[in-house]
């Protein structure tokens, strides 16, 4: 079995009976609730968890977790992220890929100068933006870029087999 991804963490208890607040981090919040099971970590390994109940309570969400039925036991969990196995998801046709298969791969501009590697993405308001570590001898003394994720414009080929991105940025800038 791969990494698990983390899709979510949970936050405070909420009333008296074991259930938590959830703060997803899948496009639709509640979309979370459709991965079974969730692991949740416990020092340095994950463990298996089951939902049996959630709802949503305000603009957020709540949950209620097996064998979790007091507030003390509940706060044992709070801040404990929510993963999933990585075989839970959909494959993807050939020309789509998860942020996920984009970490770790290596970013050269349409002239072959190597800007590092890809450490996280973030999303913007317009759009999102790879992070990219630097290498240790860039010319430019940079550190870390933060490159916008434009396909055609800047992102002119992402090649998952090989772990390249090739984009059309200039390494000054």
């Amino acid at each position: 079995m791969s990494e698990p991804v983390v899709v979510g963490q949970l936050g405070a208890v909420y009333g008296i009976k074991g259930w938590l607040k959830v703060n997803s981090f899948t496009d639709q919040p509640e979309g979370i609730f459709d991965y079974r099971p969730w692991l949740i970590k416990e020092g340095s390994s994950w463990r298996e968890i089951q939902v049996t109940g959630w709802k949503r309570h305000g603009k957020g969400l709540i949950c209620k977790l097996i064998d979790i039925d007091q507030r003390e036991q509940a706060q044992m969990l709070t801040g404990a992220d929510i993963a999933v196995s990585a075989e839970s998801f959909a494959a993807l046709p050939d020309d789509e890929f998860y942020w996920r298969d984009l970490i770790g791969c290596r970013v050269k501009n349409t002239k072959g100068y190597d800007f590092g590697l890809v450490t996280q993405l973030m999303e913007t308001g317009s759009n999102d933006v790879l992070v990219v570590k630097a290498n240790t001898n860039d010319a430019f003394g940079q550190r870390e870029r933060l490159v916008p994720f434009l396909e055609d414009q800047v992102i002119k080929s992402v090649n998952i087999q090989d772990s390249i991105i090739e984009i059309d940025w200039d390494p000054d800038f």
